[in-house]
């Protein structure tokens, strides 16, 4: 690729953290970036005038991490003229107005696939540790709970039926590891993916209503969008086989909180492994952490040594590519393009 060599030809910013030493390194060895780091305990002044002159914004979609004032919203771009692109650390861009991004002519980009294995294999392991009734027996063992080993009687995955919400990159490596290590039957609801493109995945296509009703097993992998926004209610589980058990490695607000909490009461289903909250961290008095049918990580499903110096990776050489003036891969506002292009051109022609 070629990046005009200009010293400090691309300004990019960053707020108090990458998700790997890599980014920085990739993007240090081009004399033509200018990386800077931001504080969000920094002088607020300082970091606006940063952020006027930045031409890229590598930011976190995690709502907790980010102060409201340095979300992307139409406000952030109305005092960013200079910017061409906001690049996610991850694959989600929560703390992203989308459509005030592509009003602004502004490109955003994440990293979709770069944790993809890390997120299937901590579905995989919450799917096994609660058949195996691995939390209940834990929570047993600690408090000195006289039992006999019946009581914890579970299950095998092997010849299950997996339901897969969503068979994008997470989607269809559960896919393959269900059916390649336990020979399970895998079904997948993908409004956006025909039968072929289903079984080329390792999957059944299926309606939602017959994967809730069909499956032992049932894991999200869609994104949060205002189409799956409380997906999974009341009536949801209890569409699904009695006994059955819920992943949820995504997003949150698919699934309604207070629904599967009613759900794991009423023993409908057998329990719930969950990676993402309503509130990050939950609250300690949450009512789903008071229950040893519920396997809770603070979502962590991605966040491994290996993913994040991947999607690190990811974003650096994607960034470079966009400043060489290559259409991005994953690029998740595609109808920008024609504005991004007219945008670049005039404030590359104004460059300070």
């Amino acid at each position: 690729m070629s990046i005009p060599d200009t010293p400090h030809a691309w300004r990019l910013v960053y707020f108090d953290f990458v998700q790997h030493q890599v980014f920085l390194d990739v993007l240090g060895a081009r004399p033509e970036v200018e990386v800077t780091r931001l504080a969000f305990a920094g002088d607020v002044a300082a970091n606006f005038e940063a952020l006027r002159r930045a031409h890229a914004y590598q930011a976190t979609s995690v709502k907790d991490d980010l102060p409201p004032a340095y979300m992307v919203t139409a406000g952030l771009l109305a005092r960013m003229p200079n910017l061409l692109v906001v690049s996610m650390h991850g694959a989600g861009y929560d703390t992203v107005d989308v459509a005030a991004c592509t009003e602004a002519g502004v490109l955003l980009v994440n990293q979709s696939g770069g944790n993809a294995e890390a997120v299937a294999e901590h579905a995989l392991a919450m799917m096994l540790a609660l058949l195996k009734r691995i939390p209940e027996g834990d929570a047993w063992v600690r408090a000195g709970r006289p039992h006999r080993r019946a009581e914890l009687l579970g299950r095998d995955l092997l010849g299950r039926t997996v339901g897969i919400v969503g068979l994008g990159n997470i989607g269809r490596r559960v896919a393959e590891l269900a059916r390649g290590l336990f020979r399970c039957r895998v079904l997948a609801y993908d409004p956006y993916l025909d039968a072929a493109t289903c079984a080329e995945r390792g999957a059944e296509k299926a309606e939602f209503a017959a994967l809730l009703a069909q499956s032992d097993i049932v894991s999200v992998h869609c994104p949060r969008t205002p189409e799956t926004e409380g997906m999974f209610g009341a009536a949801e589980f209890a569409r699904m086989k009695r006994g059955a058990v819920f992943v949820n490695t995504a997003r949150f607000g698919i699934h309604d909180e207070a629904a599967l909490h009613g759900a794991l009461v009423s023993r409908h289903l057998a329990g719930a492994g969950l990676d993402v909250w309503r509130r990050e961290p939950p609250p300690k008095d949450h009512p789903l952490l008071a229950l040893d049918t519920v396997i809770a990580t603070p979502h962590t499903a991605g966040v491994t040594e290996d993913s994040r110096a991947r999607v690190a990776r990811f974003a650096a050489e994607q960034l470079l590519g966009i400043f060489a003036g290559e259409r991005p891969p994953r690029l998740i506002n595609p109808e920008v393009w024609p504005r991004y292009l007219e945008r670049r051109a005039a404030v590359l022609a104004n460059r300070d």
